[in-house]
């Protein structure tokens, strides 16, 4: 091998060396370790010598424990914000790529709740949504609605508001990749599809929806996976409650291992999410090839 390309190999991998040994420090080594202490009894606190091997008895603890099941399903529907806000998000996105006045000011507006801090987002709501004394419950009284829900306070409605909150902070960030993306469709689609006669409806569904089906993917693969880390918006909104049913798994682990410091029962949590984004990424991977358009 000439010196000069040893030269090149060397200096590549001197410029991916820093995100490498990030990744490998900081991504790798802690799923390895999480693992092989998902087979343990172990709290932090104890130091190495308190490590005890316990084989599967974390993981059959796991599925027999009616809080995380109860965490397990309250991901799986958290998931559905996930189309609920693309299908939003693409709507107003082709609205507002129109001819329409101050497209700007529309998409600082709506991009305004995701740059937002979120305990700012959470104590606004909170306001909001309060039981007795919120605006959209004086509201709903001032219309005839004797009895309105409780929302974060009522275990029925505590979960889909904080949907419905996700959705309002989320729907910015997913507006403006979808503008985006219309931007790189060619004009001359639309002026073919204008001479044939098509109808707005038609250019949408045959030329628009297949052009941003990368996009599409894109945001359906990102936010299913954020989707599963959620955990702030439940500490400062609701601390998992009431009776768990906000509680998801990210704040399961957090409970069992910083809370109860049960470090080695939290660890069989992390490799089951792991599992479940695993699973669920690799299922889009491959569907992708029937419906993704490049």
């Amino acid at each position: 091998m000439k010196k000069s390309k040893v030269v090149e190999n060397v200096t590549g991998y001197l410029f991916i060396a820093p995100l490498a040994i990030g990744l490998v420090v900081l991504t790798l080594v802690p799923i390895i370790i999480s693992f092989l202490l998902s087979f343990t009894s172990w709290s932090l606190v104890q130091g190495m010598k308190g490590i005890t091997f316990v084989g599967m008895k974390n993981y059959t603890m796991l599925f027999h424990d009616p809080v995380f099941i109860k965490s397990l399903t309250n991901n799986f529907i958290f998931i559905l914000v996930v189309p609920i806000t693309m299908i939003l998000a693409i709507t107003l996105a082709v609205t507002i790529n129109k001819n329409v006045y101050w497209k700007d000011l529309f998409k600082v507006v709506y991009f305004m709740p995701y740059i937002s801090s979120i305990v700012a987002v959470a104590i606004v709501c909170q306001v909001l949504f309060h039981p007795e004394y919120g605006p959209i419950n004086e509201t709903l009284k001032s219309i005839g609605i004797t009895d309105p829900p409780k929302w974060l306070a009522d275990p029925h409605f505590a979960l889909p508001t904080m949907m419905a909150i996700t959705v309002w902070t989320g729907l910015g960030y997913n507006l403006i990749i979808y503008l985006a993306g219309l931007q790189s469709i060619p004009k001359d689609l639309f002026e073919a599809a204008d001479i044939d006669g098509a109808t707005p409806l038609v250019k949408f569904f045959r030329i628009t929806l297949p052009m941003l089906s990368p996009t599409t993917f894109f945001l359906l693969v990102t936010g299913i996976i954020g989707s599963f880390k959620v955990f702030d918006i439940i500490v400062v909104l609701t601390g998992g409650g009431p009776s768990d049913s906000t509680s998801m798994m990210v704040f399961y682990l957090y409970q069992q291992a910083f809370v109860n410091l049960k470090t080695g029962y939290a660890s069989s949590v992390s490799v089951v999410l792991l599992l479940c984004v695993l699973v669920i990424t690799v299922i889009q991977f491959f569907a992708q090839k029937k419906w993704v358009n490049y």
